[in-house]
């Protein structure tokens, strides 16, 4: 209660140190500025950070990292904010030495983030922008035929779906394949064999590479699970498997999935994340044949961000009242 207290008193600085991505102007800081003194900055320099979060006491940020330097320099931090569920990029066990709390949005993604991984999937399957587009230049205009295809045509129905990392974002991945007829492989350190259907089984992670004809990643970003996508478990897959991540780069050798995509181990592969973002020029995906890459997007609908606005906001009404929540580093 001491921060509420503290607030009937003083007016509480708030930064928000890379905000255009979460709001490009769509959605409203208001939830925000009923607290306090709010400056929001669309994007800033590592250089500019300790400067921009001056004297403020609330800071959230989505991929601005908050260092022990940057704690050290900025003594007034009293709650951090990430904008994003992954939070590795504020130093927690340093914050949690001073006693600042550092929260993250679990949950805001799970159904958009589902949606865009089984879009890819179906962009793997029929290349409908490909095609699109090869109508436009006059393509069908100029066949002799009444239809053709430029790309192999793929049906799911009967498929294996593995699935690695059975969360919320998983399942419900899970829910739409098995909506378009796939049978469902789930691997994850932990299991609940009562969501065991005929078409979903939990398997050991050599099973699911050994059987799948697809491949969603949908785990952390763990010791553990970085670079699981490498070329000793590429070769336990079925030979023309497909590969979709839209959890974290570095889960995948991207040199091994090259090497596995060009030789047509596997046939083709969908990101929305890579090792290093935004994307570098020399980054050894852009030469790959098959594959589909797209700028870190699936949690983005409006909807899934206007549902990350409103957890940030409770994360510091929550915090204000000596009662926070989605706390990372307790």
């Amino acid at each position: 209660m001491k921060w509420a207290k503290w607030r009937m008193k003083n007016i509480m600085k708030i930064v928000v140190l890379d905000g255009y991505t979460l709001n490009p102007g769509d959605i409203s800081w208001s939830g925000l500025e009923q607290y306090g003194e709010l400056t929001v900055y669309d994007r800033i320099s590592i250089d500019e950070i300790v400067d921009r979060i001056g004297d403020a006491e609330i800071i959230f940020t989505n991929k601005t990292p908050i260092t022990k330097e940057t704690f050290d320099k900025c003594p007034s931090i009293k709650f951090v904010c990430v904008l994003a569920t992954g939070y590795n990029v504020v130093d927690t066990d340093y914050a949690k030495s001073k006693g600042i709390p550092v929260t993250n949005i679990p949950t805001y993604g799970t159904t958009a983030v589902a949606q865009f991984a089984i879009a890819l999937l179906l962009e793997l399957c029929h290349h409908v922008g490909a095609h699109s587009i090869s109508v436009q230049n006059g393509d069908w205009n100029n066949c002799p035929d009444f239809c053709y295809w430029k790309y192999p045509l793929v049906e799911l129905a009967g498929k294996t779906f593995g699935i690695i990392g059975f969360g919320r974002i998983g399942q419900a991945t899970a829910k739409i394949a098995q909506a378009l007829g796939m049978n469902i492989l789930a691997y994850d350190e932990y299991t609940n064999a009562e969501m065991e259907e005929d078409n979903l089984k939990y398997v050991s992670l050599d099973e699911l590479f050994e059987k799948s004809d697809i491949i969603s990643l949908h785990c952390p970003l763990f010791p553990s699970t970085q670079g699981i996508i490498n070329a000793r478990n590429i070769a336990k897959m079925k030979d023309g498997v497909m590969l979709i991540n839209t959890s974290r780069g570095p889960l995948v050798v991207e040199q091994d999935l090259v090497d596995a995509l060009n030789s047509g181990k596997i046939a083709a592969a969908a990101l929305d994340v890579v090792s290093s973002e935004p994307i570098l020029s020399d980054n050894v995906l852009l030469q790959a044949k098959n594959c589909i890459i797209t700028p870190h997007i699936a949690w983005a609908p409006k909807e899934s961000r206007s549902r990350l606005m409103n957890i940030a906001v409770d994360n510091l009404a929550t915090f204000l009242s000596g009662n926070p929540t989605n706390v990372v580093n307790k």
